[in-house]
């Protein structure tokens, strides 16, 4: 099982480049920057974990940015949104983005891609809250066809644009690993329909093992074979016998969270998250 860290990359955080070659040097195979291009004010719409939202919500930086700097910094770690908002975004410019990131990072980008929780978040950019995994599917088509095609064209209904020339194109071919944040059995259906892999949240799955079943059989259903799906877990837990399980059910990665901390208790936190990776053997 690969091990993997997610920082809440904020300006009182430690810098995402520095975190980025710390977690290299401590041969972790990726790390994970998440997106909110800003919290709204109001509070109409819960926080899933309860409680107050924390504030590192809309402390966080630009993912794109802060993983160019992760990868200008680093030579061999994987660099990943996780996730990036595609129900936030113009599909046309995250495309560019997307694919600049692949170049600059030689190949090494992971684009995790998820729908959203927060409706007036989304709402400000456009995106009607009930219609969020229609217009995530129609942009993420979109931004495959300009990845993919030297004329690149797409007539949905929520993107919809004549041919089009969009360059630089991805190293990664046919483009990054597209894995979506989900963890209802319609998002496993999404993932097998039009995704590589699968990041649930730990503890929003209480039956793991029928998760995976379930997510199989829709990966079979579609034609596709499981084995090419690689399934990650977001904020994986610091029990060594759970991951364990984990990884004998099939999980490919555990993804350590990382809050926003000084550099020197990030630093800490992350020799404990090494050393919990080197005891699983």
């Amino acid at each position: 099982m690969k091990f993997a860290t997610m920082l809440y990359a904020t300006d009182y955080a430690m810098r995402p480049d520095d975190f980025a070659v710390a977690c290299e040097e401590r041969g972790f195979e990726s790390v994970w920057y998440p997106e909110h291009t800003h919290i709204p004010a109001s509070r109409r719409t819960p926080f899933p974990g309860g409680g107050d939202l924390p504030r590192d919500y809309w402390h966080i930086h630009d993912p794109f940015v802060a993983l160019t700097a992760a990868a200008v910094a680093t030579r061999h770690i994987k660099i990943a949104t996780g996730v990036c908002l595609v129900t936030e975004r113009d599909p046309i410019v995250t495309a560019k983005a997307v694919a600049t990131l692949d170049y600059i990072s030689r190949g090494r980008l992971i684009f995790g891609i998820g729908a959203g929780w927060n409706a007036e978040e989304m709402e400000n950019h456009g995106t009607p809250f009930n219609e969020r995994w229609k217009v995530l599917e129609e942009r993420v088509a979109a931004m495959k066809a300009i990845w993919t095609q030297e004329n690149a064209e797409y007539h949905g209904t929520y993107v919809d644009f004549d041919p089009l020339w969009s360059h630089p194109k991805p190293v990664q071919k046919p483009y990054p690993p597209i894995v979506m944040g989900a963890a209802t059995p319609w998002g496993r259906e999404r993932v097998a329909r039009y995704c590589d892999g699968w990041v649930p949240v730990d503890f929003a799955l209480e039956d793991l093992p029928a998760a995976i079943a379930d997510l199989h059989a829709r990966v079979r259903k579609h034609g596709r074979r499981p084995e090419d799906i690689e399934i990650s877990m977001f904020w994986a837990p610091e029990d060594p016998d759970k991951l364990r399980h984990y990884r004998d059910l099939g999980v490919h990665r555990a993804i350590m969270g990382v809050p926003a901390l000084s550099e020197a208790e990030t630093l800490k936190l992350l020799d404990k998250h090494a050393a919990l990776r080197d005891s699983l053997g």
